[in-house]
C-alpha cells in the first residue's frame, strides 16, 4: 500500500488547500493521474500540491474547480495560499494595500510592484536569493488583482528616471515591463509621472515611500529598509509624506511628458536591434 501523507489542514493556508483538494478528489473517486488527465497537469503536480511541495496557481484552482464542480471553492482559497507566500513582515502592508481606496508611491529604484510584469518581478526577487522564488512571484502577482476589482483603487505612482534605465532582467524583459507602464497609464484609475534626471536633487532623495488612503481609516505611510518593511498612521508623519508627495508631482514630468520619456527610453534602449 502506498505511504500516504498525512496533512494537518490547519497547519497553514497552503495545507488547508493540499487536505481539501485530497478529500474532494477522492470524494469524487479520482486517482492523483486521473484528475491530472482532466485539468491537463501530472499525477505527480497534482500530488505535490496535495503534500504542500508545490505551489497552486489561480489557473490551476480554476481548472479543479471546472473539474470537480466546486463552485469555486479553490479560486477563493488560492488567493489566501499565494498571501501566505509573501514574507512574513511584508503580509501587513499587502492586507493595507488590498483596502485602500488611494495609493500614491515613489519608486527610485524599481516599477512598483503592482505595475511589474512577470518576468520583471521574477528577476527583481531572485536578487534576494529566496528558497522558492516561483511562490513569491505567484504571490506578487496575486497582489495585482487588487487593480483589476469592479471598484480598483486610485493610483497614482512616481517613477524615478533610474527605475527606466536599470535594465533588470534583460534586454526584452525591460522593453515588455516598459511597455506594461505605457498600456497602465492608458487607464482612468492609474497615473504614472516620470521623475526626470534634469530635476537634480528632490524631495525625497532618501529613498521610496508609499502612501495610502482609506474611506473610513486613518492614512498610512509605508517605507522600506533592506530587511524589513515600516507603517505608521502617525499624523505628523502622514503630513510630512503627503507634502513630500506634492513636490514630488511638482517636479516630475507631467502625465503626458512621462508617457513620451518612457517610449523614448523604451525605443532608445530597449528597441529592436540590428
Amino acid at each position: 500500500m502506498a505511504n500516504i501523507q498525512t496533512l494537518d489542514p490547519d497547519a497553514s493556508p497552503l495545507a488547508y488547500y493540499g487536505s481539501e483538494l485530497r478529500r474532494q478528489r477522492e470524494a469524487h473517486g479520482l486517482t492523483q493521474p486521473q484528475l491530472g488527465t482532466i485539468i491537463f497537469c501530472t499525477g505527480s503536480l497534482i500530488g505535490q500540491i496535495e503534500t504542500t511541495k508545490k505551489i497552486p496557481t489561480r489557473d490551476f484552482s480554476e481548472r479543479v474547480d471546472a473539474a470537480l464542480g466546486t463552485d469555486g471553492v479553490f479560486s477563493r482559497l488560492v488567493g489566501l495560499v499565494l498571501r501566505s507566500q509573501l514574507p512574513t513582515w511584508f503580509q501587513p502592508y499587502a492586507d493595507m494595500e488590498a483596502k485602500a481606496a488611494y495609493i500614491s508611491t515613489y519608486q527610485a529604484q524599481v516599477v512598483y510592484g503592482l505595475l511589474q510584469t512577470e518576468e520583471y518581478a521574477r528577476a527583481v526577487l531572485a536578487t534576494g536569493m529566496p528558497n522558492d522564488l516561483e511562490a513569491l512571484v505567484a504571490a506578487r502577482m496575486e497582489r495585482q488583482r487588487i487593480l483589476e476589482r469592479e471598484k480598483a483603487p486610485l493610483a497614482w505612482a512616481i517613477l524615478d528616471e533610474a527605475v527606466l534605465c536599470r535594465p533588470i532582467g534583460g534586454h526584452e524583459v525591460m522593453r515588455a515591463q516598459l511597455q506594461r507602464l505605457l498600456d497602465c497609464s492608458a487607464h482612468r484609475w492609474m497615473r504614472i509621472q516620470v521623475l526626470p534626471f534634469e530635476a537634480g536633487e528632490h524631495a525625497s532623495l532618501d529613498g521610496s515611500f508609499n502612501l495610502l488612503r482609506f474611506d473610513d481609516d486613518p492614512d498610512v505611510i509605508y517605507t522600506e529598509d533592506r530587511i524589513s518593511g515600516h507603517m505608521t498612521a502617525n499624523p505628523e508623519t502622514i503630513r510630512e509624506a503627503s507634502l513630500r508627495y506634492a513636490h514630488l508631482q511638482a517636479t516630475a514630468l507631467s502625465v503626458e511628458e512621462s508617457v513620451a520619456r518612457i517610449s523614448r527610453v523604451m525605443e532608445e534602449r530597449y528597441g529592436d536591434r540590428p
